[in-house]
């Protein structure tokens, strides 16, 4: 397993060794020592699965504190551009946008740490999964619209689906002034 730190504090890609026969693959999903060793620390209590096809777009969500949730996410099946937008005020990268992209034949992940707004583009028929740090609270969910100008995403899906949920969430300006004021 490779952990790669990818320049945001707390934001993880990891690769895992994948052990290739005529049988088939092996391979690791989860370690926590060898996440822990690399200064990853979370107690992870609930799993999620989602099917998406192709050009949905979810996100991007996230839970306030004191219900806020890190993610470990990967996709089971198809392949994702998966985004992450660090929300927490008091970061060097508050506001970046990062991109990577999942992909069930790489079987690779992102650890996405609480504070961060997150969201995909199935860019093929895909099964996405995640361990989740804090159990789901309606209360304390938000997000920010997937289109917001001031964060220009490119999603790299020309027709994209988004839930009417999704569709009334607030742009990034929105957000800042509801949230962080």
């Amino acid at each position: 397993m490779t952990i790669k730190e990818t320049g945001i504090s707390g934001l993880y890609e990891i690769h895992p060794s994948i052990f290739n026969d005529d049988r088939g693959f092996f391979f690791e999903s989860y370690n926590e020592k060898k996440l822990s060793e690399s200064g990853i620390n979370y107690n992870f209590v609930q799993d999620n699965q989602s099917f998406s096809k192709k050009n949905v777009i979810r996100g991007l969500h996230l839970q306030h504190a004191p219900y806020a949730q890190a993610k470990l996410v990967r996709v089971v099946t198809g392949k994702v551009l998966d985004v992450v937008v660090d929300l927490r005020p008091d970061s060097k990268t508050y506001k970046q946008v990062y991109y990577c992209l999942l992909e069930s034949d790489k079987n690779n992940a992102l650890m996405v740490p609480d504070g961060f707004a997150h969201g995909f583009a199935a860019l093929e028929d895909s099964i996405f999964s995640y361990k989740c740090s804090n159990l789901y609270h309606k209360e304390s969910e938000s997000g920010i619209i997937y289109n917001d100008t001031d964060l220009n995403i490119d999603w790299q899906v020309s027709t994209p689906i988004v839930s009417d949920k999704d569709l009334e969430l607030p742009t990034l300006a929105e957000f800042e002034k509801a949230v962080l004021n």
